[in-house]
């Protein structure tokens, strides 16, 4: 490795994570364990949650569970949203731009809450101090329902997600630890689809969301810096890819349009009328 280069890589991760026997992957690893270092617990709103998404980046939540939001919102439900990253690097963004992005898709949501784990993109992983972290949130935020990626997606991000929400959901019970919160086991944990793995999900239950479509795409549409509304290869663009889906989901229930959920648990009902899909 050349000098210059060299002091490069010095400058971009610190003498403490270099050395000039490092491979490529002890590299990488050292650098995760940087990032992960900067985790910490966000400011916890001051009531608790009736609905916490958690996703691995910002856009995640809009885009797979936007409309629910909007509907939970409507229903006079408290909703927030946990990003487990802020999402970068990305080809056209920065933390800054996606930030800026972030605090406006939230605003057209109007969500009671949102913060983020500063977990590191695109080495998300299933370890014991990112599945504190978010045992803290839910003991601290108490959420009656959680809803986060399913288990099975393309992007390792997302899937790690899921894991870390299975696991820390039972940490955030525990008695005798030093996790901040009293002891708590979110009721209800549902899984969301993502739009990477292009194979045909199976839900346990649709949510009708088609009067808040067009808010939803308007708080997906916030994040430019990601080409959600550029057409790709001069066809369709992925808006019109989430629009689509949800007018599938929706047919599949007698409505306009819907987002699929699954549930590894039985899903309990008081009266029919709670299944009854509209004529």
């Amino acid at each position: 490795m050349g000098g210059d280069n060299e002091k490069r890589v010095r400058r971009e991760m610190g003498d403490s994570l270099f050395s000039l026997d490092s491979s490529p992957d002890q590299i990488f690893e050292n650098e995760a364990m940087s990032m992960q270092q900067n985790a910490e617990l966000p400011t916890i709103p001051d009531e608790p949650l009736d609905v916490l998404v958690v996703a691995a980046h910002p856009d995640d939540a809009e885009i797979s569970v936007g409309g629910t939001i909007l509907t939970s919102l409507r229903e006079g439900k408290r909703v927030g949203i946990l990003d487990l990253t802020d999402g970068e690097p990305t080809p056209r963004g920065t933390p800054q731009i996606r930030g800026a992005e972030t605090r406006a898709a939230s605003e057209i949501l109007g969500i009671s809450w949102r913060g983020n784990l500063g977990l590191p993109n695109r080495s998300l992983r299933n370890e014991l101090a990112s599945r504190r972290l978010l045992a803290e949130v839910f003991r601290l935020t108490q959420p009656r329902t959680i809803l986060t990626h399913h288990w099975e997606d393309s992007h390792p991000d997302h899937v790690a997600a899921s894991v870390l929400c299975d696991e820390a959901r039972f940490w955030a019970k525990l008695s005798k630890t030093e996790m901040k919160g009293e002891p708590y086991y979110p009721p209800r944990l549902f899984y969301y689809f993502s739009i990477h793995l292009r194979n045909h999900p199976r839900p346990h239950f649709v949510v009708d969301i088609s009067d808040d479509l067009d808010k939803k795409l308007t708080a997906v549409a916030c994040y430019e810096s990601q080409s959600l509304n550029v057409p790709r290869d001069g066809r369709c663009s992925i808006i019109d890819d989430i629009r689509d889906r949800a007018r599938y989901w929706g047919w599949s229930i007698r409505s306009a349009f819907g987002e699929p959920f699954v549930s590894r648990e039985e899903i309990g009902v008081s009266t029919l009328d709670d299944i009854l899909s509209p004529a």
